[in-house]
């Protein structure tokens, strides 16, 4: 082999829209409410592989908007990419799944969801930015305390 084949790749292979769902369950009675809505935003990141070096990274925002307790609206998108990385170290593998390639999808969704909200009938939401290095810390750090708690001796058990 020459040394050429050993050489770090990335690279986008496509970005694309996986999912999108649009639920206004009490419309058109909520567009009369004078109220803003109170809106919340849940976020999911994942990534698996596909083939040898091609690995699929999504990232999920679901947008719930309520006016007192009536849901004007619920938004979830997927975007997705097919990224090519390979002879990358395996310790720098998983946050470029997690941290690189959500930070290149992530700003697709964005706009697709607010595209989504005014076309919805509603004035767009506009998401802020996010720092997917802080969330894949979060991630890690969950993980090894429900792995930690998983490993601990429940009080009570036969052994």
């Amino acid at each position: 082999m020459s040394d050429e084949n050993l050489q770090p790749v990335f690279q986008i292979q496509r970005v694309y829209l996986k999912d999108m769902s649009l639920e206004q369950p009490n419309s058109p009675a909520i567009f009369l409410e004078q109220e803003a809505p109170a809106i919340e935003v849940a976020l999911d990141v994942a990534a698996e592989p596909l083939a040898e070096g091609i690995f699929e990274s999504t990232v999920t925002i679901t947008v719930t908007a309520k006016i007192k307790d009536k849901v004007a609206f619920l938004v979830e998108g997927k975007q997705a990419g097919i990224f090519e990385a390979r002879n990358i170290p395996a310790d720098q593998l998983d946050p470029l799944l997690g941290i690189g390639c959500p930070n290149i999808v992530y700003p697709y969704l964005r706009a697709n969801i607010a595209d989504m909200i005014t076309r919805a009938g509603f004035p767009p939401v506009h998401l802020a930015e996010i720092n997917f290095e802080v969330f894949y810390q979060q991630r890690l750090q969950a993980l090894a305390e429900q792995q930690a708690a998983a490993a601990a001796p429940t009080e009570g058990a036969a052994h």
